[in-house]
C-alpha cells in the first residue's frame, strides 16, 4: 500500500504566492502609470502581470497534472492561501486592464477639448 502524501508541493504552492503577488503589483504600476498618463509603461505592466500569472498558472497546473495522475496533493491553509492570491491576482489584473482603458479614453477626451 503506497504512503498518503501528508505534505503539500511547496514549489508549486509557493510559486502560486509569488506570482500571483507580482501579477497583483505590476497590474496596481500599470493604474499608477495610467493614471499620470504614462500608457506605454501601463500596457508594459500589464504584459508583465500577465507573465507572472502565466508563471502562476504553471504551478497551479504542476498541482494538477499530479492530483490527476494519482498523486493526491494535500489541501493545507498554504495551498489554500495559495490559491486565494492567485484568484485576487487574477481578478486585480482584470479590473486593472478595464481602469487603463478608462483612463486612456479619458486621456483622448481631455486632449480632444
Amino acid at each position: 500500500m503506497a504512503e498518503e502524501n501528508t505534505q503539500p508541493n511547496l514549489e508549486a504552492t509557493m510559486g502560486l504566492i509569488i506570482n500571483g503577488g507580482n501579477a497583483k503589483g505590476f497590474a496596481f504600476e500599470a493604474i499608477r502609470a495610467a493614471k499620470k498618463g504614462d500608457f506605454e509603461e501601463a500596457h508594459k505592466k500589464l504584459e508583465e502581470a500577465d507573465k507572472a500569472l502565466n508563471e502562476a498558472h504553471n504551478s497551479q497546473t504542476d498541482m494538477l497534472t499530479k492530483e490527476a495522475q494519482g498523486d493526491p496533493q494535500p489541501v493545507t491553509l498554504l495551498t489554500v492561501h495559495s490559491q486565494d492570491h492567485l484568484m485576487n491576482a487574477i481578478t486585480f489584473r482584470d479590473l486593472a486592464g478595464e481602469m487603463v482603458d478608462l483612463y486612456e479614453r479619458l486621456d483622448k477626451v481631455e486632449k480632444a477639448k
